[in-house]
């Protein structure tokens, strides 16, 4: 039941990830890649927010519940692949430096996200 469920949820968080990136590079055009950006950011956040309330209520809900939302949901949603071969094609196509920005933004503000959900589930707790 447990694996039905991370599945489950892994396939909602990627069609999540799917409509989100198709929604903002509908709106944002340019080499950047923001929709990746947005997406794993947001999906740092949440988990954290998920991971910080649950410290504080680890019995509020069950571990499939946990595993379905962490693994599955948060991260069908994220995709370090994408942004690995994004960051590679700026590499090619815009140059190195530009490549090398949006890596080190991904990570930085990503981490960022997962501390300030921390923080948030914490508080939530």
């Amino acid at each position: 039941m447990t694996t039905l469920l991370i599945a489950l949820c892994g396939g909602a968080g990627a069609v999540s990830r799917f409509t989100l990136d198709a929604e903002v590079r509908r709106r944002i055009t340019g080499s950047f890649p923001v929709g990746t950006f947005v997406i794993n950011v947001l999906g740092s956040f949440l988990l954290g927010v998920l991971t910080g309330a649950l410290t504080h209520h680890a019995g509020c809900l069950s571990p499939t519940a946990k595993a379905a939302l962490g693994t599955g949901f948060c991260g069908g949603f994220t995709t370090f692949s994408t942004a690995s071969v994004e960051t590679a094609r700026l590499w090619l196509t815009t140059g190195k430096s530009e490549g090398s920005r949006y890596a080190v933004a991904t990570a930085v503000v990503s981490l960022l996200a997962a501390l300030l959900g921390l923080a948030v589930g914490r508080l939530l707790a």
